[in-house]
């Protein structure tokens, strides 16, 4: 992980006028027209700024900049800073509250707002605003910085499946539209920096073109973009793989068992329209992104919005949210192309979850079904980072306490109050479905009358139960079940006078589920799996003046929030919810007081403005992140100047890595995690060989493989080609065509190998799945292919084992890969030596005794291919390549952060002439120039190299580039043209290791 950034802005300076006793928040690249990559390509560079001081420079941050060791330090103390600015705000409202004088009758009209169970909405569940549509959704900005530094508001596409908006077609070309309020909508009013754009599907099936203008106008007049999607796709895109597969198995239903191979195809079906309904959004999108626009996708609808709005514009600001749980990876990876979604979303950029756990759980599921990096920022691939976190929502809160003080709220009150006179009134407000726990809440209701008689006449509950989805067949079972459950408890336990529940299958308006809120005494939440469950948090904000009790269910998001003022229950457990229903009804005004205040400050601080602020915010931060860590990725390979060099140079030097370089991609779609059989055998990618034959007959061209596989492996897949090898890292060294020679020094010390073996063995035997390579001068434990988690727990035992026993003297390195465990004599690593040793541009300095003698070295030596390994092959080849034997070759750079062992006191030198004495000298071996040299590593990743490649199919292309100019060379000549006066090329491509362990092994 490289070292993020603690930006410190510049001061604002006596002119400028800034307001000082705001909070300073720190700068964002989004915030600028033009977006990141518009800022980069500034020509005005300090030279003596590093580069991420010089990207920020570039940025526009200006020259004061404090590094830190973590980036997350400054953002935890921004988010510090707002969240201490809010709750003042927070408490100042509060006590203006407090002294406010009660309104008369006819002050103000009712307030509009949202509940999970009004009319309309995106779904169809969501309250009817009553203060009327709104209308070109516009923000004003409220930066503590002057007016001179304001700039242009920066646009915030956000896209869901639906339009807060109901449309209804009044004619030809006329339409009346509705604006639901809730969710989105409440929390996106909140977010004042951005100009709000919406992006969804208008909930109508509309097929002539003059009907789709019409209402694309209305719509564009309230800021609305619509996505037209026919019939059919809707059917098999909504109905049937959102509704039917995804939203169940989020939610820990199983998937359908089939018993016909026509409901397969029905699944393939479905899931086809899901992808061309995503494509159909991106398109939609793409239409309306302008440069520096943020996209905000949301839900299980939208999974593969991210993956082709990525594939169209790499540069895009993109966000993805989740509304519901993300289940464990156990019950994910029952899904059928499980591996395609998650791919998708991982192209975003910021991926949020309203709780930790489900975050956790995306992760996981990265993890063992992909195989990728979990971190705790997100997961990692290829050195692309898409950073995943938990974003609780909330609620308009204030909409709520302002609608108790209007004359409809408060008269209804009034009413509910004569009504239930008498009795304590328990609520429970849900959608009639399977994951709410309806049956569980009545049963439990039913044993509490049971087991406390003296409260049946004392006690009320009123059940709010939203029909939804009626056509379909378990929803209508789930109907009949509590109706019959609730005319069972009021048959048993109601009087002529009373009965113990009232039922409702209808939604409330706003006013009356406020008022009914406000006189409640205590609600039950009973969700059997809830993503937020945002009942509750309109129950806290309706309760400041009665002070109810609120039962929540552990399997609501909710809980994670409230849980400290909250009795939270297993619903499951029927006697359990039984005895806290007594616990609610008879506690002490002190605890629910206490209980409250913790909620109520939780509800109004974590407001649904202040969720999509931060939201918004943390995508800007990931994205200045990831710009900072792209400066250590080196970029694309110039393919056409890379080629024109190769051409022109009439000595060139070819060293090639093998694994993950040259072999053969391993594929195994749909399956968990790589296919060990295959991928532990190594073989050369088939598009390789002709462009071999092609290089190895050029006698002006060299060839090396470097690896660190043995020497077994090199000879069958190479032993036909006339180049040289050099197997475990340059420890052994031939050419095709001779015998293998050693590097090793003289008197290596392996007598550590036997009781390594042991530990490594015993490992083996208690981690499924994992192996031990043991070569001549090394062993490594592997535990790629085991369970991730396991394998990590048993690596780090592993590692206690070792240092405390079999290697506590000895002379090697232990090296902790991503999956692996390698123990090695000291110094024996390739890793990223073989990028710096012919590098020409890396100047090092030696020290040297007055008789010409070597002193100890500055940096260390490489004691394997790097020097002797190396003049040998030039040697052998000094007719083709230009060879300095004088020169020490030390290979890290103190400016590249090289790691080396203090052990290292060998040397390998031909001893320099008296003139060099103390002068400074390049690290190449060979007289190059820079342009000259290309270093490139395979995979996008930090490196030392010049240069990278995606994959080995890369490679391949550019090695099939290079062998296309032989056919151009005219007849006779054997190799391309060159030029009058020599030059000497040297490429170099390699997969990258880290510093402590190889990643990819070669």
């Amino acid at each position: 992980m490289p070292y993020p950034l603690s930006i410190k802005l510049p001061e604002a300076s006596k002119e400028e006028d800034c307001d000082n006793d705001s909070a300073h928040r720190r700068f964002s690249i989004s915030s600028t027209p033009g977006g990141l990559g518009s800022r980069l390509q500034l020509p005005s560079r300090p030279v003596s700024l590093t580069d991420e001081e010089a990207a920020l420079h570039e940025l526009g941050y200006g020259p004061n900049l404090s590094l830190t060791p973590s980036f997350s330090t400054s953002r935890v103390e921004r988010l510090l800073r707002e969240r201490q600015l809010r709750r003042s705000n927070s408490l100042y409202n509060l006590e203006s509250r407090e002294n406010r004088p009660i309104k008369q009758p006819g002050d103000d009209a009712a307030a509009g707002g949202a509940s999970g169970v009004g009319r309309g909405g995106a779904d169809g569940r969501r309250a009817r605003a009553e203060e009327g549509p709104v209308t070109g959704i516009k923000f004003e900005s409220t930066g503590a910085l002057s007016a001179k530094h304001v700039r242009e508001k920066q646009r915030l596409l956000v896209v869901a499946n639906r339009l807060p908006v109901s449309a209804t077609r009044k004619g030809e070309s006329s339409w009346a539209l509705e604006l639901s309020a809730g969710g989105l909508v409440s929390a996106l009013l909140g977010v004042r920096q951005f100009e709000t754009r919406w992006i969804g599907w208008p909930g109508v099936n509309v097929q002539d073109d003059k009907g789709q203008k019409s209402l694309s106008s209305a719509l564009e007049e309230k800021g609305f973009i619509p996505v037209f999607l026919d019939e059919e796709t809707v059917d098999q895109y909504y109905n049937g793989y959102c509704n039917n597969v995804l939203w169940p198995l989020f939610h820990y239903i199983g998937l359908q068992q089939e018993d016909r191979l026509a409901a397969t195809r029905s699944l393939q079906s479905q899931f086809s329209a899901y992808k061309r309904a995503n494509r159909l959004f991106a398109e939609v999108v793409l239409s309306q992104y302008q440069d520096g626009d943020v996209v905000w996708c949301h839900d299980y609808h939208l999974m593969f919005l991210p993956k082709f709005l990525k594939e169209a514009n790499s540069r895009m600001k993109l966000g993805w949210f989740l509304h519901t749980p993300f289940p464990s990876s156990e019950i994910y990876r029952t899904l059928p192309l499980r591996s395609e979604l998650l791919k998708a979303v991982l192209t975003a950029d910021l991926i949020g979850f309203h709780t930790y756990d489900y975050a956790r759980h995306f992760v996981s599921a990265c993890t063992r079904i992909l195989g990728l990096e979990g971190t705790p920022e997100g997961v990692e691939d290829q050195g692309k980072l898409t950073r995943v976190a938990a974003f609780p929502i909330g609620i308009d809160s204030e909409r709520f306490i302002k609608a108790l003080e209007t004359d409809m709220v408060r008269s209804h009150i009034q009413k509910l109050r004569g009504r239930f006179a008498g009795r304590k009134v328990m609520l429970g407000v849900d959608r009639l479905d399977m994951i709410k726990g309806i049956p569980q809440k009545l049963l439990a209701f039913e044993k509490f009358l049971e087991e406390s008689p003296e409260w049946q006449d004392k006690v009320l509950l009123v059940q709010i139960a939203v029909p939804t989805r009626t056509d379909v067949h378990e929803y209508q079972r789930l109907t009949s079940q509590v109706h019959e459950i609730v005319g069972r408890i009021n048959g048993r336990f109601g009087t002529l006078g009373t009965v113990p529940i009232h039922h409702l299958d209808r939604s409330l308006e706003f006013h009356e589920l406020c008022a009914l809120y406000a006189i409640t005494d205590v609600l039950l939440v009973t969700s059997l799996r809830d993503g937020m469950n945002l009942v509750s948090y309109e129950y806290v904000a309706c309760q400041n003046t009665k002070k109810g009790v609120l039962i929540l269910s552990e399997f609501a998001g909710a809980a994670q929030s409230l849980g400290a003022g909250a009795i939270l229950i297993n619903p499951w457990n029927i006697s359990e919810v039984a005895a806290s229903i007594e616990d609610a009804l008879t506690m002490k005004e002190v605890e629910r007081k206490e209980r409250h205040r913790h909620n109520f400050m939780h509800v109004t601080t974590h407001t649904a403005q202040v969720w999509a602020d931060t939201f918004v915010s943390e995508l800007n931060d990931t994205i200045v992140e990831a710009e900072l860590r792209t400066l250590r990725i080196p970029p694309w390979l110039p393919l056409e100047k890379a080629v024109e060099k190769f051409q022109e140079s009439k000595n060139r030097l070819l060293i090639l890595g093998f694994n993950a370089t040259m072999t053969a991609q391993v594929e195994a779609p749909g399956r968990r995690g790589p296919d060990q059989i295959k991928e532990m055998k190594l073989r050369l990618h088939a598009g390789l060989k002709d462009a071999f034959n092609v290089l190895c007959m050029d006698p002006k061209t060299t060839m090396v493989i470097l690896s660190g596989s043995e020497r077994s492996v090199l000879d069958e897949a190479f032993g036909e080609f006339n180049m040289w090898l050099a197997a475990e890292n340059g420890m052994f060294l031939r050419h095709t065509q001779g015998e293998w020679m050693t590097t090793m020094p003289e008197h290596l010390n392996m007598d550590w190998v036997e009781s390594v073996q042991l530990v490594f063995d015993y490992f083996c035997e208690r981690t499924p799945r994992s192996y031990v390579e043991a070569r001549e001068t090394s062993l490594v434990w592997n535990y790629k292919y085991a369970d991730v988690e396991f394998g990590r727990v048993q690596a780090r035992d592993m590692l206690q084992h070792l240092w405390t026993g079999p290697i506590s003297n000895a002379a090697v390195d232990v090296v902790q890969g991503s999956k692996s465990v390698e123990v090695r004599p000291v110094g024996v690593s390739k890793d990223e030596d073989i990028y710096t040793f012919f590098e020409p541009e890396l100047p090092f300095e030696r020290d040297i005794c007055g008789n010409g003698k070597t002193l100890e070295p500055k940096l260390p030596f490489d004691r394997r291919i790097g020097t002797k390994g190396c003049e040998r092959i030039l040697a052998k080849n000094s007719n083709k390549v230009g060879v300095t034997r004088s020169k020490i070759f030390p290979l890290l750079s103190p400016e590249r952060n090289g790691s080396h062992s203090k052990s290292d006191d060998r040397k390998f030198s031909e001893g320099p002439s008296d003139e060099e004495s103390g002068k400074w000298e390049g690290s190449s071996v060979l007289d190059l120039k820079g342009e000259n040299y290309f270093s490139c590593a395979v995979g996008r990743k930090r490196s030392l190299a010049r240069y990278s490649l995606g994959s080995s199919e890369e490679v391949v292309g550019f090695l099939k580039a290079i062998t296309k100019i032989y056919t151009e060379v005219p007849p006779g000549e054997c190799s391309p043209k060159q030029p009058e006066s020599p030059a000497r090329d040297t490429w170099h491509s390699s997969p990258k290791s880290s510093k402590i362990a190889s990643q990819n092994q070669l």
